[in-house]
C-alpha cells in the first residue's frame, strides 16, 4: 500500500500556514490547503484528514504531495488546465483587432460590435470579448488640445511655481469669469427622486435672462471672492479687480493668475496696474483653460448648482450662485495642485510627437 509523503514544517512554515488557515481575507481554496498541509505535518493520514475536513482523499493526496514537492508556491495557485481549443484562431483574432486601429466602416466614423462583426463574421458577443481583451473601446473618444502657445514653458512654469511654491508673504488668486450663464426654467415641472426612479426633468426650458460669474479663488485658503454682473467687458473686470483689491491685505504683493482673454489686457487694464503695482498678473498660455484653478470652482459650480436648477428669472440664477458661494466660504479647502511643471512638459513634447508622426504619416 502506497505511503503518504511526510510532512515536516519549519517554525516559520508554520507560523505562515496557520495564518492562511485562519485568515478572513484567504480565499477560500487557500485557507483548506493549508489546513491539508499542517494535519499533514501532524502525522495524520490522509484518509483521517479527508474525513476531519470532509472532503475527498484524493484531494488530500493531491495537495499535500505538491507542497512536499513545491513547497508553498505549489498550493498557493492552480495547475494550469488545457482547457477547450478555441475555435477562433489567433490570426482571425489579430485581424479583427488590426481592422478596429486601422479601418473604418463604410459610411461611419468607427466600428460598433454590430458592424464589426457583420464584417469579420463574427458574433457580436465574440467581437466584444475581443475589444474588452485588448482594451478597446472604439464608441468612446475623448477631445484634446495642445497649446500652440510659443511661450508655453515659461508661462507654464511661472504658474505652476506660484501652486506648488507660492511667494512668502504674498496672495495668490486664480480667477476668470464665467460668462452668459443662463437662467433656464423648465416648461414642465419635473419629477422628484423616488424609489427606483431618478428625479426627471425636460429636455426643453425657457431662457429667463443671463448673467456672468467674476470669481478670485484664493488659493491658500480655498476662499472665493465672487460676483454677478450683467457683461463682461473690461469695464466689469475693472471693478472685479477693484473687489479683489479690497479683499486682499493691503501690504502683501498679489498674484492675479487669469487667461488670455483680451478684456484682461485691455489698456485701461493695464494702466490699473500700474497705479497698483503691487498686483502681478500671469498669463496662462492660450488653449491652456485648465491651467487656472478656479475652472474646478466653476466645474463644481455648474454641477452642484446650476446644471439642475429650475430659474423664473435673473433674479433667482444669481440668488442661487450667491447661496452656493456662501456656503463654500463657510468651509472652505483649498484645491492642491500636484503635478510638475517637467512632467507636464513631458506629456506635451510626446503628445507633440505623436501628432507630428500622424502628419507625416
Amino acid at each position: 500500500m502506497r505511503k503518504a509523503v511526510t510532512i515536516e514544517l519549519t517554525e516559520k512554515e508554520r507560523g505562515v500556514l496557520l495564518a492562511l488557515s485562519r485568515g478572513k481575507k484567504v480565499s477560500v481554496r487557500l485557507a483548506q490547503r493549508s489546513a491539508i498541509i499542517l494535519l499533514a505535518a501532524e502525522g495524520q493520514e490522509n484518509l483521517a484528514i479527508s474525513a476531519h475536513l470532509k472532503i475527498t482523499r484524493q484531494r488530500v493526496a493531491r495537495w499535500r504531495d505538491r507542497y512536499a514537492a513545491q513547497g508553498l508556491e505549489g498550493i498557493a495557485m492552480d495547475a494550469p488546465r488545457s482547457g477547450r481549443i478555441p475555435k477562433i484562431s489567433a490570426a482571425r483574432k489579430q485581424q479583427v483587432i488590426k481592422r478596429t486601429l486601422e479601418e473604418k466602416p463604410p459610411a461611419a466614423t468607427h466600428w460598433s460590435r454590430s458592424t464589426m462583426a457583420a464584417a469579420s463574421g463574427l458574433s457580436d458577443s465574440t467581437v466584444g470579448r475581443l475589444w474588452k481583451a485588448h482594451g478597446l473601446k472604439p464608441h468612446l473618444s475623448r477631445t484634446f488640445k495642445l497649446s500652440n502657445d510659443k511661450h508655453f514653458a515659461e508661462k507654464l512654469e511661472a504658474i505652476v511655481g506660484l501652486y506648488l511654491n507660492p511667494p512668502e508673504h504674498a496672495v495668490v488668486f486664480s480667477c476668470d469669469e464665467k460668462s452668459q450663464i443662463q437662467a433656464l426654467d423648465r416648461t414642465q415641472p419635473g419629477l422628484p427622486l423616488k424609489k427606483g426612479r431618478a428625479a426627471t426633468l425636460t429636455h426643453d426650458y425657457k431662457r429667463n435672462g443671463t448673467t456672468s460669474l467674476f470669481a478670485a479663488l484664493n488659493m491658500a485658503t480655498g476662499k472665493v471672492i465672487g460676483t454677478c454682473m450683467k457683461k463682461h467687458r473690461h469695464q466689469e473686470w475693472l471693478r472685479f479687480l477693484n473687489l479683489v483689491k479690497a479683499a486682499a491685505p493691503a501690504a502683501r504683493q498679489v498674484h492675479v493668475i487669469c487667461d488670455n482673454y483680451a478684456t484682461h489686457k485691455h489698456a485701461k487694464v493695464q494702466a490699473w496696474q500700474q497705479r497698483h503695482p503691487r498686483f502681478h498678473f500671469h498669463f496662462t498660455p492660450t488653449s491652456a483653460s485648465w491651467l487656472n484653478m478656479v475652472e474646478r470652482f466653476f466645474r463644481d459650480l455648474t454641477t452642484n448648482r446650476i446644471r439642475r436648477g429650475v430659474f423664473h428669472s435673473e433674479a433667482d440664477l444669481i440668488a442661487a450662485i450667491e447661496e452656493y458661494l456662501a456656503v463654500h466660504n463657510a468651509h472652505p479647502k483649498p484645491w492642491i495642485w500636484t503635478a510638475r511643471a517637467t512632467d507636464i512638459l513631458e506629456k506635451v513634447k510626446r503628445g507633440r510627437s505623436k501628432l507630428d508622426k500622424l502628419h507625416s504619416v
